[in-house]
């Protein structure tokens, strides 16, 4: 269940004011300060902000390029990315905070700064395997990650077949394009489900029907991966009546401490998709933690309020350690 930020148009952030005094703040700066790009489409949301001020508090440079207003040169010797008649060139590494709703432009901007050598802090292939779902669980369950069991189908003819494939209800239909929680239902009864499904279907929406893990009690984990480790989790519990965990639709969220087999199951579903950065979001079921969603883009607020760690500033580390040249597995090929 993403947790993804809304987004509007501004360019120069504020400093920001981190939700929680990180118990581990940056060391000292490396030798060589980098230049960094963020594509983001507001600059002023507390994700943003505090990447923003973790670059500069380790000595980098860090400019915020709105996404939709940047343009490409398609040339095939010397690829460009343009911005209000300026080139973006010189630039160590790029950081895409590209939201869901602008996805497909997003990651056409981050595979043309790919071409150019630029390190991505996620690589544009491994954002688009997350952003969609299906294919996100397809990979994940080849490599035998923990999933809730799902369905999926074209036509919604055979609602009752999909019902009894997740093993009855209740079950969550789940749109493929949703985000905050946004388009996830859950049906309690047969004919709720059948409804759903059938509506969903008449206005030809992609969608999910998945089992209901009823022993999660309306709880997830948020496990965030960097560089192959989880630096941080908190446990997610949704409002009162309410399943869905986000906390943008009035959820609470706290430090949890997660068990050998969450942690390794964060880094392997990470790993599978292809992603320096993201969200592991789980739920704890009777045979074991299952995966719901791979997040990209994840928000800072919650993780960092609630675990004090300074999140923003071990993305940046990574940065520092690995932001080399061409060092991108694709170069932007897909």
């Amino acid at each position: 269940m993403a947790l993804a930020e809304a987004e509007t148009t501004t360019t120069k952030p504020a400093e920001p004011k981190p939700a929680a005094k990180p118990r581990s703040q940056a060391k000292s700066s490396p030798k060589r300060p980098l230049r960094l790009a963020m594509l983001a489409r507001n600059a002023d949301l507390y994700s943003h902000k505090r990447i923003v001020a973790a670059a500069r508090a380790r000595g980098h440079e860090i400019e915020v390029f709105d996404t939709l207003r940047c343009y490409m040169n398609i040339v095939a010797h010397r690829p460009e990315v343009r911005y209000r008649g300026r080139s973006l060139e010189g630039f160590d590494a790029v950081i895409p905070r590209i939201g869901a709703s602008i996805t497909f432009y997003g990651l056409a901007v981050l595979r043309q700064f790919e071409m150019m050598g630029v390190y991505p802090l996620n690589e544009s292939v491994a954002i688009g395997r997350s952003r969609d779902k299906l294919r996100c669980l397809q990979l994940l369950s080849r490599k035998g990650i923990g999933l809730p069991v799902t369905a999926f189908a074209h036509r919604t003819s055979q609602a009752d077949d999909l019902i009894d494939m997740v093993g009855g209800t209740p079950l969550v239909v789940k749109l493929l394009e949703g985000t905050q929680g946004i388009g996830v239902v859950l049906a309690e009864t047969r004919s709720s489900a059948k409804s759903m499904i059938e509506a969903f279907g008449g206005v030809e929406a992609n969608i999910l029907v998945q089992e209901f893990v009823k022993e999660a009690s309306g709880s997830d984990i948020r496990a965030i991966v960097i560089g192959g480790q989880v630096v941080g989790a908190m446990q997610r519990t949704g409002a009162l009546g309410d399943f869905r965990s986000n906390l943008h639709r009035g959820g609470k969220a706290a430090e949890v401490k997660i068990t050998p087999e969450e942690r390794s199951t964060a880094v392997r579903a990470a790993k599978i998709i292809g992603l320096n950065v993201c969200g592991v979001d789980m739920l704890r079921s009777n045979h074991g933690p299952v995966v719901m969603e791979v997040n990209s883009s994840p928000g800072l607020e919650g993780i960092e309020a609630a675990t004090g760690k300074d999140i923003a500033g071990k993305m940046i580390e990574f940065l520092e350690r690995n932001a080399k040249p061409n060092k991108t597995q694709t170069k932007g090929e897909g």
